[in-house]
């Protein structure tokens, strides 16, 4: 499984900004200033903390400002090259066709004027999954019915069909979100100076069946215009600058049921997409905190693939349908964090990628601390909820309040010793409306 750290991030930044004039007058739309720094710093630290260090920055208007600010990156710990615009415009592939003798053979492409919160070692599992199936990209697309822009992708399940921007269809649901993984070698039939646009590649890529795709489930953020920026000010002063409590929710037996596994002969996680079951009362639950003012982050660990009962692929696959089932009942979650890992290897073990020693393994409280990096968080007024006594372990490691769902019996009274959950609640409904 290759990580963020060998992986080298592409970034268009050469765009003029015209919609943005009263803005990107003094300087390019990625140094537009959003709360007290510039935007795309926002994006760039999402990626090194995922673990991203190789950078190449394609620049055009403005380009001595940019270079002159995040230089070569070493005061972040990154490397950042840079590529340069000529004077005729070459479109957004022209623009990675002049990079070429910088790019790696593989490498992840986005925009410097959007903010894309998703999984990225997601998004380089699929790419790889993708690639052993003879695909040469990846698209990470997003369930839009033209809310956002207009859709422009057909997938069946998870399979991409079909991308075209130029002919909407009544069977695009989906946009493509920002976020691609290609091949170099997709870039070089092209002369240095010819002008083209990227989506004429993935186009035929989605027509030859050459494209893989990633469905995520957070919308994205773009700074394209007034309104746009205003947006994405309001949604920054939320998140980064102040403070909120949260709630950090386990998933199996808490969210949803616990079901028979055929297989094992035993009850287990769910396994299958349709295997997946709310419980009683979850949704509203979710509502109720939500309006009660807390973050809602679903904190979950999932062994499955690594034990061999299924793929890392299927355990994504039911994330992202329980958070696509609760967005569309009105019962949004803000994030979901999940340590797909066990210590032991298994003679079932197929995917050995996943074999290791970790620091986000409940009772480790990894996860937390990974939301932590990420959001502002009031820990003060926050709880872990859970059915184990990993839950309760993770909280009080933490410091925050625990709620323990169902009855705490012996045996598991035993497990925790000196560590107590703070309240008992027999459902996520009766921990609701309780905090």
């Amino acid at each position: 499984m290759i990580s963020p750290a060998d992986v080298m991030v592409v970034v268009l930044m050469g765009g003029l900004g015209t919609r943005l004039k009263e803005f990107t007058k003094e300087c390019p739309k990625s140094l537009v200033e959003v709360c007290g720094k510039p935007f795309f710093d926002y994006q760039l630290d999402l990626l090194t903390a995922w673990g991203f260090k190789k950078f190449v920055f394609l620049i055009g208007y403005k380009a001595d400002m940019i270079e002159d600010y995040y230089g070569n990156g070493s005061d972040r710990g990154i490397s950042i090259q840079y590529s340069y615009d000529g004077e005729k415009l070459l479109g957004t592939g022209g623009a990675v066709r002049r990079a070429l003798d910088l790019l790696e053979d593989d490498f992840l492409l986005l925009y410097g004027d959007s903010f894309m919160d998703i999984d990225y070692a997601q998004t380089l599992y699929r790419y790889q999954k993708g690639k052993a199936s003879g695909a040469r990209a990846l698209m990470t697309v997003l369930r839009n019915n033209n809310r956002f822009d207009k859709s422009n992708v057909v997938m069946n399940g998870n399979d991409l069909i079909l991308y075209d921007k130029k002919n909407p269809t009544a069977e695009m649901e989906y946009i493509d979100y920002g976020v691609c993984m290609y091949e170099r070698s997709l870039f070089e039939g092209f002369s240095k100076d010819e002008a083209f646009d990227i989506a004429d590649i993935q186009h035929d890529l989605s027509v030859k069946g050459q494209m893989t795709a990633q469905i995520v489930t957070k919308r994205f953020y773009e700074i394209g215009s007034p309104a746009s920026l205003a947006e994405f000010t309001q949604y920054a002063k939320h998140r980064f600058c102040e403070s909120h409590p949260a709630v950090f929710v386990d998933r199996d037996g808490v969210i949803n049921s616990i079901v028979w596994n055929d297989d094992t002969e035993q009850l287990d996680s769910p396994m299958k997409v349709e295997q997946f079951e709310f419980l009683p009362g979850a949704l509203e639950a979710i509502r109720t905190f939500k309006e009660k003012g807390y973050y809602v982050f679903v904190i979950t660990n999932q062994p499955g693939a690594a034990k061999g009962k299924t793929d890392l692929a299927t355990l994504y696959d039911i994330n992202t349908y329980m958070i696509d089932s609760l967005s569309q009942k009105g019962a949004d979650i803000d994030d979901l964090f999940m340590c797909p890992h066990y210590p032991k290897e298994l003679p079932q073990t197929k995917e050995k990628f996943l074999i290791r020693e970790c620091d986000c393994r409940k009772p480790k409280p990894g996860l937390i601390y990974r939301a932590m990096r990420k959001y502002n968080i009031d820990l003060s007024k926050s709880f872990m909820i859970g059915d184990s006594c990993t839950d309760i372990i993770a909280g009080n490691t933490v410091g925050i309040p625990t709620i323990f769902i169902g009855d705490l019996k012996c045996d598991l009274c035993k497990k925790l010793g000196d560590i107590m959950p703070t309240f008992i609640a027999k459902d996520l409904t009766d921990a609701s409306n309780n905090v």
